[in-house]
């Protein structure tokens, strides 16, 4: 055929799903099986046999793959025939809708859309008029059971605590008063708007005669609903999708829409794609067996086109430093001896907390790497904060430090005083600091501010002295002083959920081990902060614009790829985490390992711990019951102390110091 595609150059599968353009279709598409080609070869052929650009409608998660989508197509069919198709994200998509229709909902056709910044500016104005501002309510907290309530369809008077439910309808009530919208909104109202009103269904499905919708498994009830509405007879509608990368149900994903899509649509057309391009045999065999335990799930098995490949490797760590420091030698080693760059390197985890022994062992072997999907130790709130106090007990001429953490927590040192503290140090040209040592500034405060002030000095000079005692551990009078100032119940105040608490105090924890290491060292409290800002300082990078070994969750890594993947912590607990074996989601678990198994192109090596540290204790791990679940043909179980034993042979040696000093010079 003519064009930017042949069907020559597809599988017999992706043939037949760029050849059946009549709906309903589903496409089920495996990791790796080249679903983004498939999609646009599809829509390609669309145009080419004839169809109107004006009628397609793509449908997808993010605006940077809705414009990937439409570049890839003008690739092939020209730029003037893919700018007449709509390929948009669902929010954009409802934008559109209502445009055409919104005024029949008793809103004005110039509606706007309310910034997520606004919507927590009118729920606070709420609560405090509620009278729940003593209750320490946060608004995030309850705008975010908002949105779960009018995605899962639920009245907001209707919701489970009653004074969320009051706060929920006067927060909707402002809205339409200031005929404002959410994004939340976008959604309800555009499938409102087309169930209730014919007419403008009618008018939308003559529109938009072919819709395709990526990334179908992230989809969730109410999306399905829209998109039910928008789609009539004869329902050429096509979802993309994998029922085994179904990672989101925590985010309100609905993996029922693609295991249950006959119930939404009659006979659709199930294309499967399980010609894999991406991973070894050994790799995608192991994978395989692992989804196969997830029940109700939809039949589909990848099929490697690279045949062999090196055995998955399974390794028993003593603890969590030597399995980062173990990663981090390999990766150097690798790096050396087969020459490759940086960025076929990737470490997988599963929470953040895993992520500080890594990058301190990879700062340790001085490899460049970059942060994916998680915050880096340094940018965390909770960190600058402490770093920010122990800046201050070292030196607190430092108005940076001292401006951060004056009213954090609060203490009665309100802005205004803070403000005349800056504008009176500046004329006199002296830090913060002295100011607020100076009679001349506190005298005339009113005797609430200026007790404030005396209270906060003297506590910050008497850590001063404990720590510039040497005999005081460093870390215990920063605990002592953090404790004293009520920051850790403050910092709990402010989280959402207890896990989140769980996860800030246990960086604190960190922070805390790693000003001991320093002290034990025999180097200062000030060498430790020079090292930790050099290293926040190259976190600040553009993630974008980083090279190096990638280190990313298993959640940020779908739709990526590796060369060298080390997955790491398959504990109980872990991986699958501990709230899944509580709540009974450990399917969800099982699709993110299957997920991360899947990034690995050439070799993988999976870890576990025997401890981990948590809490600044060692505490006991067991391996992943997931572990018992993969099938052993490639398969290899070794231990740290394997590892580190192994006997190297002298043309071993040899060969690597040979390679080493090529390296090195090159």
């Amino acid at each position: 055929m003519s064009g930017g595609f042949s069907f020559d150059s597809l599988n017999p599968a992706q043939r037949e799903a760029v050849g059946t353009l009549d709906g309903p279709v589903l496409i089920l598409a495996g990791a790796g099986t080249g679903k983004t080609r498939t999609v646009t070869c599809r829509i390609s052929n669309m145009l080419e046999t004839g169809i109107a650009p004006e009628g397609i409608l793509a449908v997808t998660f993010t605006n940077k793959a809705a414009s990937e989508m439409r570049e890839r197509i003008a690739g092939m069919v020209g730029k003037k025939l893919a700018e007449k198709m709509t390929v948009c994200t669902f929010h954009s998509l409802c934008v559109r809708l209502l445009r055409g229709g919104i005024d029949k909902l008793g809103y004005k056709q110039n509606f706007t859309i309310c910034m997520y910044s606004d919507q927590v500016g009118i729920m606070k104005q709420l609560i405090i008029r509620k009278g729940g501002k003593d209750e320490k309510l946060k608004a995030e907290v309850v705008l975010a059971e908002i949105s779960k309530a009018k995605n899962a369809g639920i009245e907001l008077k209707h919701m489970d605590d009653d004074f969320f439910a009051e706060l929920a309808v006067s927060y909707q009530n402002e809205l339409r008063a200031q005929n404002a919208v959410d994004f939340d909104d976008l959604l309800v109202l555009a499938e409102q708007l087309l169930r209730e009103h014919p007419d403008v269904r009618d008018h939308f499905r003559s529109v938009y005669t072919r819709v395709t919708v990526d990334e179908f498994q992230d989809t969730n009830g109410l999306q399905m609903r829209l998109l039910q509405q928008l789609v009539g007879p004869p329902f050429h509608v096509c979802v993309v999708g994998d029922d085994d990368q179904s990672i989101y149900g925590w985010r309100g994903a609905e993996v029922a829409n693609i295991l249950e899509f006959e119930r939404f649509f009659p006979n659709p057309k199930v294309i499967r794609l399980e010609e894999n391009y991406r991973s070894t045999h050994a790799i995608l065999h192991t994978a395989n067996s692992l989804i196969k335990r997830n029940a109700g799930r939809r039949e589909k098995e990848l099929r490697a086109t690279i045949a062999g490949g090196e055995p998955v490797r399974l390794l028993g760590m003593p603890g969590d430093e030597e399995e980062a420091e173990f990663i981090a030698e390999e990766i150097l080693s690798l790096k050396a001896t087969e020459q490759r760059p940086w960025e076929d390197f990737a470490i997988l985890f599963r929470t953040n907390m895993q992520s500080r022994k890594l990058e301190e062992a990879l700062r340790e072997q001085n490899i460049p790497y970059r942060m994916v999907g998680a915050q880096s130790f340094y940018d965390r709130r909770e960190i600058r904060d402490v770093m920010a106090y122990l800046e201050l007990l070292d030196d607190p001429e430092k108005d940076v430090p001292l401006l951060r953490i004056l009213n954090a927590p609060p203490r009665g040192i309100g802005q205004g005083t803070t403000m005349m503290a800056t504008e009176f140090s500046r004329e006199r040209d002296i830090s913060v600091w002295r100011a607020l040592c100076d009679p001349e500034f506190t005298d005339p405060l009113a005797s609430r501010g200026r007790n404030a002030i005396q209270t906060f000095v003297a506590q910050v000079m008497t850590a001063k002295i404990q720590l510039q005692n040497k005999e005081n551990p460093p870390q215990d009078v920063l605990a002592a002083f953090l404790e004293e100032t009520g920051y850790l119940p403050w910092l709990e105040r402010g989280c959402k959920t207890p896990q989140e608490f769980d996860q800030r105090r246990e960086s604190i924890h960190e922070l805390y081990q790693d000003l001991a290491k320093y002290a034990k060292r025999g180097k200062g409290v000030r060498k430790f902060l020079d090292d930790s800002a050099l290293a926040s300082e190259r976190d600040n990078d553009d993630l974008e614009k980083k090279q190096g070994a990638t280190l990313i969750t298993l959640h940020a890594s779908k739709g990526l790829e590796f060369p060298v993947v080390y997955l790491v912590g398959l504990e109980e607990g872990v991986l699958p985490h501990q709230r899944s074996i509580t709540e009974g989601t450990k399917d969800e678990e099982r699709r993110l390992l299957y997920v991360g198994i899947t990034r690995a192109q050439k070799r993988l090596t999976m870890t576990y711990c025997m401890v981990r540290r948590k809490w600044g204790q060692q505490v006991g791990c067991t391996p992943s019951t997931f572990i018992g679940e993969l099938d052993e043909e490639h398969v290899i179980h070794s231990s740290w102390d394997d590892i580190m034993g192994a006997e190297v042979s002298e043309d071993e040696l040899g060969d690597f110091f040979g390679e080493m000093e090529d390296f090195l010079k090159s």
